[in-house]
C-alpha cells in the first residue's frame, strides 16, 4: 500500500475520485461496509439526486476577489463550515485510523467528531485534535454516564447524540458478506471491546447484531431531557428529518439539530436530507444551528446547503476514502478550494452572503 499512495493522492481532482483510490488499496468487504446504504439503497441514491438538482442563482459584480470561509458553528470558530462526521472503526482502512483524520480537521481548523465506536480511545483523539463527541444511546446507563464524564474531561467541546438508529438498518451488502471486524479493530471506547462484531457468521451482519445488543432502542425525549441537565457541554441533536422533531429539540435544549438520514444507512426510502432541510431550517433556523449530513460530496453541495440556510455541513465516506490513502489533507485542502471557487463564483464574499442566495431546483 504504501507504494500507491502518491501516485494515488496526486490523481484526486475532485472529492469523488477518493472512492476509486481508496478501492486498489481496501479489501472488497470494507469497501462494501463503507459505501452500503440499508435496503434497496434508495435513499443512499437520493441523497446524491436531490442534492444534484438544487440550483443556486448567482451574483455577479460582487467585486469579491476572496471569499472568507471562516464562521462560527456552535459558539465555536472554524476555518470553514465543515465538521467531519462521526464514523466507526476508521482503522479499518488505515491503522492510524481516527488520530489521522483528527489531526488533518485540526490542521483545516475544523471540528472532528469522535464516534462513540471510534477504534481508538476519545481520550487519545481528543488528545491530538480539538474534538466534539458522539453518543450512542446505550443500553446501560452507566456506560453513557461514563462517556460523557470522559467526553467532558478529554475537553471536548461539544456533544452529538445520534438519535436515528434504535436499530440498525438491514444493510444487506453487510449480509451478503457476512461482514465481522478483524481481531484488531475494535470499539476501543467500549469494555469489552471485543464483542459480537468480530465474529461472522454466514448470512449475518456481525456489526448489526452488536449494535442489537449494546444499543437502547427504546430511547426517548425523556432521555435526552436527562441528559441535558447531567453535561454542561454544547448539545446536537443528529438525525433530524421532522420538523416537529428538531422544535422538540430546541424545546429541550439543543444547541445544535444535525439534518441527516445517517447517510442513507437507517430507514431506506427516508427522505433526503437536503430536501428535509429547509423546513427545519423555517422552524429552528433562529433559535440554533442547523447541520446538513449525509451526500456531501464537494465545495457546490456546502454552498448548496449553505444556500437552503444550513450553518455548515458533515463530511463523512469521502474522508473515510481518503484516510484509506493517507490524503486526508489533501481532501480538506480540496474541499476548501472547491467551496472557496464556488462561493467567489456565486458572489458570496464570506459564509453569511451565500445564506442569502436564491434556490431552485433542476
Amino acid at each position: 500500500m504504501p507504494e500507491l499512495q502518491a501516485p494515488l493522492r496526486a490523481a484526486a481532482l475532485c472529492l469523488d475520485d477518493f472512492e476509486g483510490l481508496a478501492a486498489e488499496v481496501l479489501p472488497a468487504a470494507v469497501r462494501e461496509f463503507v459505501s452500503g446504504g440499508s435496503g434497496s439503497e434508495t435513499t443512499l441514491r437520493l441523497n446524491r439526486s436531490a442534492l444534484e438538482s438544487v440550483t443556486v442563482t448567482p451574483r455577479v459584480l460582487s467585486g469579491v476577489a476572496e471569499a472568507d470561509l471562516s464562521c462560527k458553528l456552535v459558539g465555536g470558530a472554524v476555518g470553514m463550515p465543515v465538521v467531519v462526521a462521526p464514523m466507526a472503526y476508521q482503522r479499518l482502512v488505515h491503522p492510524e485510523g481516527e488520530l489521522l483524520l483528527a489531526r488533518a480537521a485540526a490542521a483545516a481548523g475544523i471540528p472532528y467528531v469522535i464516534s462513540t465506536l471510534s477504534s481508538y480511545p476519545l481520550e487519545d483523539i481528543a488528545e491530538s485534535a480539538p474534538s466534539w463527541f458522539q453518543l450512542y444511546w446505550l443500553r446501560d446507563r452507566a456506560v453513557v454516564e461514563s462517556l460523557v464524564d470522559r467526553a467532558e474531561a478529554a475537553g471536548c467541546g461539544a456533544l452529538m447524540v445520534t438519535v436515528d438508529v434504535p436499530v440498525m438498518g438491514r444493510r444487506l451488502r453487510d449480509v451478503r458478506n457476512a461482514f465481522a471486524l478483524p481481531s484488531d479493530v475494535v470499539a476501543a471506547n467500549l469494555v469489552g471491546a471485543r464483542s459480537e462484531a468480530h465474529v461472522g457468521v454466514p448470512g449475518l451482519s456481525a456489526v448489526a447484531a452488536h449494535t442489537a445488543s449494546a444499543f437502547e432502542p427504546a430511547v426517548s425525549w425523556r432521555d435526552l431531557e436527562w441528559l441535558r441537565s447531567r453535561t454542561r457541554l454544547p448539545l446536537l441533536l443528529k438525525g433530524i428529518l421532522d420538523p416537529r422533531d428538531a422544535v422538540r429539540a430546541v424545546q429541550i435544549g439543543a444547541d445544535g439539530i444535525v439534518v441527516s438520514n445517517h447517510g442513507g444507512r437507517q430507514l431506506d426510502g427516508a427522505v433526503a436530507s437536503i430536501n428535509a432541510l429547509p423546513p427545519i431550517v423555517d422552524a429552528v433556523g433562529k433559535e440554533c444551528d442547523v447541520l446538513l449530513d449525509s451526500g456531501i460530496r464537494g465545495g457546490t453541495d456546502v454552498l448548496r446547503a449553505l444556500a437552503l440556510g444550513a450553518s455548515g455541513v458533515l463530511v463523512g465516506r469521502p474522508l473515510l476514502w481518503a484516510l484509506a490513502i493517507d490524503a486526508c489533507g489533501e481532501a480538506l485542502d480540496l474541499l476548501r478550494k472547491e467551496l472557496a471557487d464556488a462561493m467567489l463564483l456565486a458572489g458570496c464574499a464570506n459564509v453569511a452572503a451565500a445564506a442569502r442566495l436564491t434556490t431552485g431546483r433542476a
